[in-house]
C-alpha cells in the first residue's frame, strides 16, 4: 500500500456541483442511521433545536486499532462527495478529545476518517487510513482543531474519487485545515462519530456520487 504525505496541496474543486443526496436536520427519528453502540447515541435538545448526541465511547471493540463510537448513513454508498456539517464537542480539553467523520466505509477493517483532534500527533488531528490494519495517518498536519468549548462550529469534508484529493475544512470554508491524496478506497458509506469522547451533530449535507456495491 502506498500512503501519499502531504500537507500542502491546492484547494480542491470538483470539476461540475455534486447531486444533493440528503439533508439531515435530527428533527425527526434516527431509522437512517446505524451506530456500533446504540447506547451511546440519542437524539437531545439543545437551545429549542434538535440534534443527534454522542454520549461518549462505545462498547464496540474495532477489529484493529481504530475508533470506537461510528454511526453510519445507511443505505447510501457514495465515492466522490462534498459534505458540510455543525458539530459541537462535550468533551472536558485534552490533546486527543475529538470529533471523527468517516468516509469510503466498506467495512469495519477498510475506510479512511478525519481525526478531529485538538491537538497534532501521529495518532490526532490527521487524516487516518483503516486498511486491514491499525489506523494509519495520511497526512503529517502540525495544526490541531481550534475547539471552542460550548460553541457549534462548521465543517466540510471534499473527496475526489479520480483524483484521489481529500479536503478538510473547520469553520473557514475557503482554505482546507488538512488534505490529502489517497486511491484506496474510492467508495463507500459515510459515518460521524468519535474515538472515545462525546458531541453534537447537526444539519448534515451530502452532495455526491451514488454508487453501487462491487
Amino acid at each position: 500500500m502506498k500512503l501519499l504525505l502531504l500537507t500542502l496541496l491546492p484547494t480542491l474543486a470538483l470539476a461540475e456541483p455534486l447531486p444533493l443526496l440528503f439533508t439531515e436536520d435530527f428533527s425527526g427519528d434516527l431509522s437512517h442511521w446505524q451506530p456500533t453502540d446504540a447506547k451511546k447515541w440519542k437524539l437531545t435538545t439543545v437551545d429549542d433545536n434538535q440534534v443527534y448526541e454522542l454520549l461518549g465511547k462505545s462498547d464496540y471493540q474495532p477489529p484493529h486499532r481504530s475508533p470506537h463510537s461510528i454511526s453510519l448513513r445507511k443505505d447510501l454508498l457514495v465515492g466522490s462527495f462534498e459534505l458540510t456539517a455543525r458539530i459541537q464537542t462535550t468533551q472536558t480539553t485534552r490533546g486527543h478529545r475529538d470529533l471523527c467523520f468517516f468516509f469510503n466505509y466498506q467495512g469495519p477493517s477498510n475506510y479512511y476518517y478525519i481525526h478531529l483532534g485538538e491537538a497534532p500527533d501521529p495518532h490526532s488531528s490527521q487524516i487516518f487510513i483503516v486498511n486491514d490494519a491499525d489506523r494509519t495517518a495520511i497526512t503529517n498536519s502540525k495544526t490541531g482543531i481550534p475547539w471552542k468549548d460550548g460553541q457549534w462550529h462548521k465543517l466540510k469534508i471534499v473527496r475526489d474519487i479520480d483524483s484521489g484529493r481529500i479536503d478538510l475544512f473547520f469553520d473557514d470554508m475557503e482554505k482546507p485545515t488538512k488534505s490529502a491524496t489517497d486511491k484506496t478506497f474510492t467508495w463507500g458509506q459515510i459515518g460521524i462519530g468519535s474515538f472515545d469522547d462525546k458531541g453534537y451533530f447537526d444539519d448534515l449535507t451530502l452532495h455526491g456520487v451514488t454508487v453501487k456495491r462491487p
